[in-house]
């Protein structure tokens, strides 16, 4: 549900911001600025930098007590704004809750999944944040004749769900592969790693798994995060103008990453090889934006893209990110590690987000395309040479392959 709620805040964002710009009278750099600093970019960078290290240092379930008491104080500020201040605020708030949130998810869902199910299990996450969009912009379509009312509402719509989420958390358990590794600290055993940021850029390997991963996932979703609150502005640049019918795109891109992610990510990433099926997605994806740049405009070549984009988006780079993030880093620094690559991704994405409305207006759909293209192909180069071997190991076998420790926290613990 975290991932469920960071989708559907920034489709509401998305969905918004032409109404807020008409009902606030700000320019196009000021629509980047907001978006910039929204659960899309900085705001979750900021969160996701606060929330990894203290998730490794008091436990997920602690981060789980108090990020949906922010975001719902910060989706309830959008929701009754009344300018650009209190806007901004909102959307700051929400973005650290977000940023929070995630991190601990995909590590908790991780480390409490069997080994030889783990995609699937991790891929309910990828699933869960394909949903918030396929619902954001369905409900965007639907209240649309509403106009900035109608967003006013899907932003309550995230109140009542994260309400709801923060009320069923309070009865999780608390991860035991955590558990474990606080417990041995607690009773003095010598463990091979020390917890945080500290131990996490202390060590040569994971230095090289943050530089892979960000490889994978910061340069896709440099992409991802121009898609995901910009692609009503790409369609209307493209000469979709209504914005029922832009919102109605959305909702097949991402009735299509559904579907990929769980007929390809879910179903196949624990049975066939996982470099075939990343690189399957990866193509998929490019392939998608070059109809966009080179197909001759029309309904044809943007329905073509929204197929094979939205597919993409579920067997690609963000799922197998979520996945190879919990395997190559040691309990202690988990969720430190998915704190550090999700601040660095979305520091990237709110660069480019605060000049990306100036810089679709100037420079038209195409050349944006182009870029588009080289930054995914950078994505695909990455994850297709140096894919991970951990189809259908435990954490803790690849913990002792990677760090060569027979004393993991874990595994001390138990003894």
């Amino acid at each position: 549900m975290s991932n469920y709620i960071e989708a559907g805040s920034i489709i509401a964002i998305a969905t918004s911001l032409g109404f807020w710009q008409a009902e606030l009278g700000f320019d196009d750099l000021t629509a980047g600025l907001l978006a910039a600093f929204s659960a899309n970019a900085f705001g979750a960078a900021i969160g996701a930098i606060l929330g990894g290290p203290l998730s490794d240092r008091y436990g997920r379930k602690f981060i789980y007590t108090y990020d949906l008491v922010v975001f719902m104080v910060g989706v309830l500020i959008a929701a009754f704004a009344v300018n650009v201040p209190m806007l901004f605020l909102g959307f700051v708030l929400t973005g650290i809750a977000v940023g929070a949130g995630v991190p601990a998810s995909w590590t908790y869902i991780a480390e409490q999944a069997p080994s030889r199910d783990r995609a699937k299990h991790v891929g309910t996450a990828q699933l869960a944040w394909s949903f918030g969009p396929f619902v954001g912009f369905a409900l965007a379509a639907l209240l649309a004749p509403l106009e900035l009312f109608g967003s006013r509402l899907i932003f309550l719509h995230l109140f009542i769900v994260a309400a709801i989420v923060w009320w069923i958390r309070q009865g999780l358990p608390e991860s035991k592969a955590w558990t474990d590794q606080r417990d041995a600290r607690t009773a003095g055993i010598k463990t091979a790693h020390h917890g945080g940021l500290r131990g996490l850029f202390s060590k040569r390997v994971n230095i090289k798994a943050l530089l892979f991963l960000f490889g994978v996932y910061g340069f896709w979703g440099i992409v991802a995060g121009q898609a995901g609150i910009f692609m009503p502005r790409v369609y209307a640049a493209a000469g979709v103008e209504s914005v029922v019918e832009q919102d109605l795109l959305q909702v097949l891109v991402w009735g299509c990453t559904v579907i990929g992610t769980y007929f390809g990510f879910m179903l196949l990433a624990d049975r066939m090889s996982r470099r075939v099926l990343y690189v399957l997605g990866a193509l998929l994806g490019i392939g998608g934006w070059l109809a966009l740049v080179f197909a001759p405009p029309g309904t044809g070549t943007l329905i073509t893209f929204a197929v094979a984009w939205g597919i993409s988006c579920g067997v690609g780079a963000q799922a197998f990110y979520g996945l190879w993030t919990s395997e190559l880093f040691a309990t202690p620094y988990r969720a430190s590690a998915q704190g550090v690559l999700f601040f660095a991704a979305r520091l990237a994405i709110g660069f480019l987000s605060y000049f990306f409305p100036v810089l679709l207006t100037s420079a038209g759909v195409a050349n944006v395309g182009l870029i588009m293209i080289a930054l995914l192909t950078v994505a695909l180069l990455v994850g297709a040479i140096w894919t991970p071997n951990t189809r259908g190991k435990s954490l803790e076998e690849i913990e002792r392959e990677r760090y060569g420790a027979s004393d993991a926290p874990a595994e001390a613990a138990r003894r």
